[in-house]
């Protein structure tokens, strides 16, 4: 995962230009600590990236130009189908890198903005085209990588993968919108991502079809394996990772005796964390016997976790409550994959949201409400497990994948008929039971069946009663009733309303922040 900067019609000279984008860069060079590059463009542009070198290492470096020099281009993510693109093209375009992101170029000059619809996978980016003189910035379609833009004192527009770049170059700056293009001609924000299933009243109606939805799964894990450096799995024991795991283990396995890489071994490196005796280690120990990986199991301390939350917060530039207790292992675990030399990880998040995997389900009292809250929990998950997964990880140079939001598998499975979504207690039909069932398979199954058709507990991912409990207790110690009362003076915007919600504010050090800073935040 990288970071990416980029002003547009600032007044500030060149020089001044050029120190300004690459002191906003510095802030996120935890995101991409291989290397960075930095344009300085006519008319007051300047985009600037921070690389973490996954694709293409020696030569894909940014800010990507156009082989005329018209088109500057800086991608956060990656372009999973670049190769298919590639050979669409209508017009023969000389690649100067192997990058999967150098296809964005040829494909804007074939279809403008409309190119959009025809990538598939995570991505921010900014393009300036100074034969047109437009600057476009896009965001993937469910905001899977993160983006703000800002607004600076002399009426430059600014944009950045994390609020702490705009801090103090902006007087104003908010969340960019996923699946939505920005444009300069227009200063408007358009969506591009519009899928049927997200329109409102939409049902799911297509008829189950188990092996098809195991294929789209299955297409959807393996396509985000490539990647030219060491790379593992999140393995938190739970179904969603372990089905990710089990298939990543198959492919490459098979990759391997077909020969497609003998340098690699096939055996993955998975891990998992948790508390000393968290059931999530043991479960996490039994897939990974199961499936043959290479496992690192890693126990943190109640002090530790606290120690860290001030890093948290200061990365995940939220105040949220429940995603600072999830993204609190994660960040920690992330610190030792990066020991290791990894540099990518596939992650389970989606999947509750997707198949209603969350207990609450239960309560649906029809195919239209469930559909409808599987749909509101999509569309809010920028701000959430997207963030936890990203900003957790990237802030040890990590990229996190997630295949349970892949463009194409939600276009299966959010169209499924959606009555054979639902929960029934009655029935013996548990949460994301068809997931589960189209994993069924006994002649040759994907994980132990105790696991595949394990409820999901009431906190994962390293998150456990023991963990809550402690951050609460730390929060009774040292928040006294009389700051809780007090509490909107300190905090005017987003006002706590707990005392652990009040210590988060409180306790991030590092940062410091100004009202306008607090002000942009996540806090729902």
């Amino acid at each position: 995962m990288c970071g990416i900067v980029a002003i547009y019609a600032s007044m500030l000279n060149n020089d001044e230009l050029r120190k300004a984008i690459l002191d906003a860069g510095k802030k996120i060079r935890h995101r991409g600590p291989d290397w960075n590059g930095v344009r300085i463009l006519p008319k007051g542009i300047a985009i600037e990236h921070e690389r973490l070198a996954i694709i293409d290492p020696e030569s894909g470096a940014q800010p990507l130009i156009s082989n005329d020099g018209t088109i500057t281009l800086a991608v956060n993510g990656e372009v999973y189908n670049y190769r298919e693109l590639s050979a669409t093209l209508q017009t023969p375009y000389v690649f100067k890198t192997k990058s999967d992101c150098e296809v964005i170029i040829p494909l804007y000059k074939q279809h403008g903005r409309a190119f959009l619809r025809h990538l598939r996978g995570m991505f921010s980016f900014v393009l300036y085209d100074s034969a047109k003189d437009v600057l476009i910035a896009a965001r993937d379609h469910m905001g899977i990588t993160p983006l703000y833009y800002g607004y600076g004192a002399d009426g430059s527009v600014w944009f950045a993968s994390e609020m702490k770049a705009l801090a103090h170059g902006c007087v104003r700056f908010d969340l960019f919108p996923p699946g939505h293009v920005f444009t300069s001609t227009t200063g408007e924000f358009t969506r591009w991502y519009n899928p049927g299933w997200m329109e409102s009243g939409h049902i799911g109606k297509t008829p189950l079809n188990l092996a098809t939805l195991r294929d789209a799964f299955e297409t959807a894990v393996t396509k985000r394996m490539m990647s030219d450096v060491p790379w593992g799995v999140l393995l938190s024991g739970g179904l969603d990772s372990s089905l990710v795991a089990s298939i990543a283990c198959r492919h490459q396995k098979k990759l391997f005796e077909a020969g497609a890489d003998t340098e690699w071994s096939p055996r993955l490196h998975s891990f998992t964390i948790g508390l000393e005796n968290s059931p999530d280690l043991a479960a996490a120990k039994e897939v990974a016997k199961y499936l043959g990986t290479i496992h690192h199991s890693y126990t943190y301390t109640i002090q530790e976790g606290i120690d860290a939350v001030s890093d948290v917060i200061y990365h995940l530039e939220t105040y949220d409550v429940t995603t600072i207790r999830a993204s609190t292992p994660m960040f920690l675990m992330s610190r030792k994959i990066k020991a290791m030399g990894i540099k990518m990880v596939l992650s389970g998040e989606g999947a509750d949201e997707v198949f209603g995997g969350y207990l609450y389900f239960h309560k649906a009292p029809n195919a239209q409400a469930f559909h409808d809250e599987t749909v509101n929990k999509l569309k809010g998950l920028h701000q959430y497990d997207c963030l936890r997964a990203n900003k957790s990880t990237s802030a040890w140079g990590v990229e996190a994948r997630v295949p349970f939001l892949d463009a194409d598998f939600l276009e299966v499975a959010m169209n499924l008929d959606s009555t054979e979504k639902m929960c029934d207690r009655q029935s013996g039909r548990m949460e994301k039971y068809i997931i589960r069932k189209a994993f069924d398979t006994p002649e040759n199954p994907y994980l132990p069946n105790n696991i595949l058709w394990r409820q999901k507990e009431q906190f994962s991912d390293g998150v456990g009663y023991g963990w809550i409990d402690a951050l609460k207790d730390w929060a009774e110690r040292d928040i006294s009733d009389r700051q809780m009362k007090h509490a909107e003076l300190l905090f005017p915007y987003n006002t706590p309303q707990t005392k652990e919600a009040y210590l988060y504010r409180r306790c991030d050090g590092r940062q410091r922040c100004s009202n306008d800073i607090d002000a942009g935040f996540l806090y729902w």
